[in-house]
C-alpha cells in the first residue's frame, strides 16, 4: 500500500483516551499517567508565563549511581519510585521525606544489561515490580513488606555455546550481553492483572572499542541460533499466579511468508530467493527467535485490549538462519487482556536486520476522519514514522512524514559495510511520546544518526567452525544529533523541531500549561513552549536524564519530577551518572 498525501488524514483528533478510573488529576498514578500512555497532565499551574521561576523544591538520592530510567509513581501524595538495582522506595511527595524503602536482594548476577528499572505500578493497596533478575513481585503500599514474589524466567539460561566462542575470538575486548531475559517495562495493572512483558530476546553482543563507537563499541548478531523467545505474560495481583503467557514469535508460518515491502510500501531489499532456499533448513527458528518487549502496553478498557510494540527477531542483523517475515517481531499488536489471544497486528519491518525494534510505547487518542471519528492507536518508530491505527481493527490510517533524513532505508548488511539511517539507536527509541489533544501534537525525542553494518567471518579453529557475525557500529562522519520534534497528528507534518545541545533522553511530558518538558544526556531537563518549541526554562541536575518526567499536584502546588542518573551512553558520551531525583515547583 502506497502512502502519499491522500492517506493523510483530513480533520482534527480528538481528546487522548482516558481510563476514567486512574484519572486523577492532582495525581500521576500510572505510567504515562492514564492507560492512554498520553503523558499529558492537565495541570496548568505552571505555564508559559511563570516556568522562568521553576527550581528545586527536594531532592532523594537513592544511593545507587547510574542507569536510573524510572518513572515515578505518584498516588495520593505518596511518590513510589523504583531504582538501580531494583529497590524501590516509598517518599512524601511534598517533602521528600523517605517512608519506607525495599531492597531487592537479586537471585542471580547473569542479567541482560545494566541492572536498569524503568517504573513501578500501584493498584488497591499493592506496588508492583518487575526486575532484572526475572521475577514479578508485590510490596505493600504501606509497609514496603513483600507481599508476593514470583519467579518468572531465569536470566543465566541464555548464554550460548556460539557466543562465548565468538567472544573468545576477539581477543581482549571486553564483551557483555547475550540473550539473558529480564524485565526493564513497568508494569501495567488493570482488570486484577498485572501485565508486564520481557527484555533480551533478541539481544547480541555488546563488544565495547577504544576508538569510540556506537555507545562506546558495536553491536555483534550471530548467525544461528542466538536469541530467546520473547513473550508477554499477566499475573494475577492478588496472588502472583500466572493467568497467561502470549509469545512473540509465531510458531504456524515464522518462516512462510515474504514479503517485498512494508505493510506501508517501503522496499525491503530482501534476496527472497536465498531466504526460500534456506526455509527448509531452519524450520525451528522461531523456538530461538527473539522479540523483547521494551515498554508498557497502552489499554482501551471499553475494547478490553492492550496495545504494545515488539522488539527484533534473532540472531540480530543476521537474516538468512531465520528466513521469512518473522512474525510477530517489528510489531504492534492488540492483545485480549483477559486472554492474551492476538487480535490484530502491523509488522512495521517483515524479516528486520537494522534494530529497529518498535520500543517507544503506544499511545491512544480519538481521530476525527472524514469518515467519522475513530478510536486510534499511535506508535512512534524507530524509522522515523509515527503511525496511526485504528485501535479496533489495526487499520493503517495514516504515517506521519519521517522526522529524520533517510539514508540507504533497508539496505541490507554487507561484507564491506552498509550506511543505513538511522541506526539502531533512532529515530525515536523506547522514550515515551508525548501527546497535546488540544493541539494535535505529538511531541518526540528524535535521534538522527547513521550507522554501518558489516558482515564479518572468524575462520574455523580446530574444533572450531567458521563464524559469521554481522557488526552494527557508528557511521564514521555522518551527522550525529537530537532534536526535540513535534508532529502533527492531524496532517502528519512536521510543526516544529528544536535541535538539542547533547543527546535527548528519557521521554516528553506535555502539560496544560502549554509546555512540554524533555532532559538531555550532560544533565539538562528543559521546558519549552509547546506552540514553537523554544526553550523557555533550563536547569541542570548534575547528571544525565536516564527516566521520563511527569508531574503533580498537592495543595494547591504542582510539581515536576525526573530521575537524573544517567544511562547505558552516558558514560561513553564523556558525562556522569548520578543517583538523584530531582522534584521542581515554584516559589511559594
Amino acid at each position: 500500500m502506497s502512502l502519499g498525501a491522500a492517506l493523510l488524514l483530513a480533520g482534527s483528533l480528538g481528546a487522548a483516551a482516558q481510563d476514567p478510573a486512574q484519572d486523577r488529576a492532582q495525581d500521576w498514578p500510572a505510567f504515562g499517567r492514564t492507560a492512554a500512555n498520553a503523558h499529558h497532565s492537565p495541570l496548568a499551574m505552571i505555564d508559559r508565563g511563570n516556568v522562568a521561576r521553576l527550581r528545586p523544591a527536594w531532592i532523594f538520592q537513592t544511593g545507587v549511581t547510574g542507569y536510573f530510567q524510572a518513572e515515578p509513581v505518584v498516588v495520593d501524595g505518596v511518590m513510589y519510585v523504583s531504582t538501580t538495582g531494583n529497590h524501590v522506595a516509598a517518599l512524601d511527595a511534598k517533602t521528600g521525606r523517605v517512608l519506607w524503602t525495599y531492597t531487592h536482594k537479586a537471585r542471580t548476577e547473569k542479567i541482560f544489561g545494566p541492572p536498569s528499572n524503568r517504573g513501578v505500578a500501584v493498584a488497591d493497596g499493592l506496588v508492583f515490580e518487575a526486575t532484572m533478575d526475572g521475577r514479578v513481585i508485590a510490596l505493600d503500599a504501606k509497609t514496603g513488606r513483600l507481599v508476593w514474589d514470583r519467579e518468572a524466567v531465569r536470566p543465566e539460561e541464555g548464554e550460548t555455546e556460539t557466543a562465548s566462542a565468538l567472544a573468545a575470538s576477539l581477543g581482549d575486548k571486553p564483551v557483555q550481553g547475550s540473550s539473558r531475559l529480564g524485565f526493564k517495562m513497568p508494569p501495567l495493572v488493570a482488570e486484577g492483572l498485572v501485565v508486564v512483558g520481557v527484555t533480551g530476546a533478541g539481544y547480541g553482543l555488546h563488544v565495547e572499542d577504544a576508538q569510540g563507537g556506537l555507545d562506546g563499541g558495536s553491536v555483534v548478531g550471530i548467525e544461528g541460533g542466538y536469541g530467546r523467545r520473547g513473550w508477554l505474560a499477566a499475573y494475577d495481583a492478588k496472588t502472583g499466579e500466572e493467568r497467561w503467557r502470549w509469545f512473540v514469535t509465531k510458531e504456524d508460518g515464522w518462516e512462510g511468508a515474504f514479503a517485498e515491502t512494508t505493510p506501508d510500501g517501503l522496499p525491503l531489499h530482501r534476496d527472497l530467493a536465498a531466504e526460500r532456499a534456506a526455509a527448509p533448513h531452519h524450520r525451528d527458528a522461531w523456538k530461538v527467535g527473539g522479540g523483547s518487549l521494551w515498554m508498557t502496553p497502552a489499554y482501551d478498557p471499553e475494547l478490553g485490549l492492550i496495545f504494545l510494540g515488539t522488539g527484533n527477531p534473532a540472531p540480530q542483523n543476521f537474516g538468512l538462519t531465520r528466513p521469512g517475515d518473522n512474525l510477530y517481531t517489528m510489531s504492534l499488536v492488540a492483545l485480549d487482556l483477559r486472554t492474551g489471544r492476538l487480535r490484530w497486528h502491523f509488522q512495521q519491518v517483515p524479516h528486520e536486520q537494522w534494530g529497529y525494534d518498535v520500543a517507544s510505547p503506544p499511545f491512544l487518542l480519538d481521530a476525527a476522519t472524514p469518515q467519522g471519528p475513530v478510536k486510534a492507536v499511535a506508535q512512534a518508530s524507530k524509522t522515523g514514522f509515527v503511525y496511526l491505527h485504528d485501535r479496533t481493527t489495526g487499520r493503517l490510517l495514516s504515517r506521519s512524514e519521517p522526522v529524520i533524513t533517510h539514508k540507504n532505508l533497508f539496505a541490507p548488511p554487507s561484507p564491506g559495510g552498509t550506511v543505513v539511517s538511522p541506526g539502531p539507536l533512532g529515530a525515536i527509541s523506547w522514550h515515551p511520546v508525548a501527546y497535546d489533544a488540544g493541539r494535535g501534537l505529538a511531541f518526540a525525542q528524535v535521534r538522527h544518526g547513521a550507522a554501518t553494518y558489516t558482515i564479518k567471518t572468524v575462520p574455523a579453529s580446530g574444533t572450531r567452525p567458521e563464524i559469521r557475525y554481522t557488526e552494527t557500529s557508528e557511521a564514521k562522519g555522518e551527522p550525529t544529533f537530537s532534536t526535540l520534534t513535534a508532529i502533527d497528528l492531524r496532517s502528519g507534518q512536521v510543526a516544529w523541531s528544536t535541535k538539542a545541545g547533547s543527546r535527548l533522553s528519557g521521554g516528553t511530558l506535555a502539560t496544560a500549561g502549554g509546555l512540554v518538558f524533555s532532559g538531555e544526556e550532560d544533565g539538562h531537563l528543559a521546558a519549552h513552549d509547546a506552540g514553537s518549541g523554544a526553550i523557555l526554562w533550563r536547569f541542570q541536575c548534575g547528571a544525565g536524564i536516564g527516566g521520563p518526567p511527569v508531574t503533580y499536584a498537592i495543595d494547591g502546588r504542582q510539581y515536576v519530577a525526573v530521575a537524573a542518573g544517567g544511562a547505558s551512553f552516558t558514560k561513553a558520551s564523556g558525562f556522569g551518572t548520578g543517583d538523584a531525583l530531582v522534584v521542581f515547583a515554584l516559589p511559594d
